[in-house]
């Protein structure tokens, strides 16, 4: 167990470790407590235009029992306060999916400026959360009678052991998987469940250390290292998650501003050529030795047997950021490493499938 974000979490599990809980998820499936993550829900009349008129992402593009990718975002500098997942349940019922740290900050902007007749309300302590992720999660929840195969991104809601359950098409790792919000009275319970069903499939559970090597090998920005108050939309290539042609958000001005001139700093993604497991805050140079940034996340990818990692680096019209294909140094320790720029994921992805 270690310390995430203020939360006990564990590491990995007895039964192989971190790249055999990874290994699981790739290839048959895997099963995580992110209980951790936030819960909130903004209810009552024009709920969902308030939601859509403060956070970035435009939720006209999609309907009642559909998720959406959004960005919560600083109306004064277009910084990333959270990226979070918004369900849609109608018109006047959203439920919010932020990350566990910037949930009180999430639920307390949106508080501060509620029209009258909408309820902002915090239920980080309702709900837990587990997350079914891999190529076999259909069978795992179809033997214990959830629903399956409905669109990435979207959601059912559904009665299991007497208790709601919201079962969503979404996930962290780039597998084909499904979330399950359930009340905290029925998780254990679901837990094992999820376990005993899993287990013809080949089932582990998987912890925060797998947890970390699969979004990383998507490229998937993590909030507090990819992604901060000083990241903007721009600068992480998140321009997909903005509903540009709103006529309002919180950071709209500024970030069609920055989006103008050309982002002051770009994310990158690398693949070492080179013995070397990168981490975060470590420099980046040309092959000159000029410094670039740094990268933001880093690891050791057991799919593709080779460090990776995300970065941040200058760029400027007169300097812009490094292209695909071009080579790097990443400093390891002391040792510059040789580097290759790509464009995430590092591996395909598998969610849509």
């Amino acid at each position: 167990m270690a310390d995430f974000g203020g939360w006990a979490m564990p590491i990995e599990y007895a039964g192989g470790g971190v790249l055999a809980e990874h290994a699981a998820v790739r290839e048959r499936v895997g099963v995580f407590d992110v209980s951790h993550l936030g819960k909130a829900t903004v209810t009552g009349v024009g709920a969902a235009a308030f939601v859509d008129a403060t956070l970035s992402n435009a939720l006209g593009r999609i309907g009642p029992g559909q998720a959406q990718y959004t960005l919560c975002l600083d109306p004064g500098s277009a910084g990333v306060v959270d990226d979070l997942i918004v369900y849609l349940r109608s018109d006047d019922d959203v439920l919010l999916v932020p990350n566990a740290a910037n949930t009180a900050e999430v639920v307390r902007r949106l508080v501060a400026e509620a029209p009258a007749g909408v309820s902002v309300t915090d239920r980080h302590e309702e709900f837990g959360v587990l997350a079914v992720q891999g190529p076999r999660s259909d069978e795992v929840l179809d033997r214990i009678g959830l629903p399956t195969g409905h669109p990435y991104m979207s959601f059912r809601e559904v009665e299991w052991g007497a208790r709601g359950v919201v079962v969503c098409r979404t996930g962290y790792t780039g597998e084909r998987g499904y979330e399950l919000l359930v009340p905290w009275a029925a998780a254990l319970a679901l837990w094992d469940a999820l376990l005993e069903a899993g287990e013809p499939a080949g089932i582990l559970p998987a912890g925060l250390g797998a947890r970390d090597t699969l979004r990383t090998e998507m490229g998937y920005p993590l909030h507090g290292q990819d992604l901060s108050r000083s990241v903007t939309p721009n600068q992480a290539h998140l321009g997909w998650a903005v509903g540009w042609s709103k006529p309002t958000f919180w950071g709209r001005e500024p970030l069609l501003d920055e989006r103008a001139e050309g982002p002051r700093q770009t994310a990158i993604g690398l693949l070492l050529l080179e013995r070397g497991v990168p981490r975060p805050h470590m420099t980046v140079h040309d092959l000159q030795g000029q410094p670039l940034g740094e990268t933001t996340s880093g690891t050791f990818s057991p799919t593709l047997r080779t460090g990776i990692a995300l970065a941040l680096v200058r760029s400027s019209s007169e300097r812009p950021a490094p292209a695909v294909d071009e080579e790097l140094l990443v400093d390891v320790r002391g040792r510059r490493c040789r580097a290759r720029v790509v464009r995430p994921p590092f591996v395909a992805s598998h969610v849509q499938d």
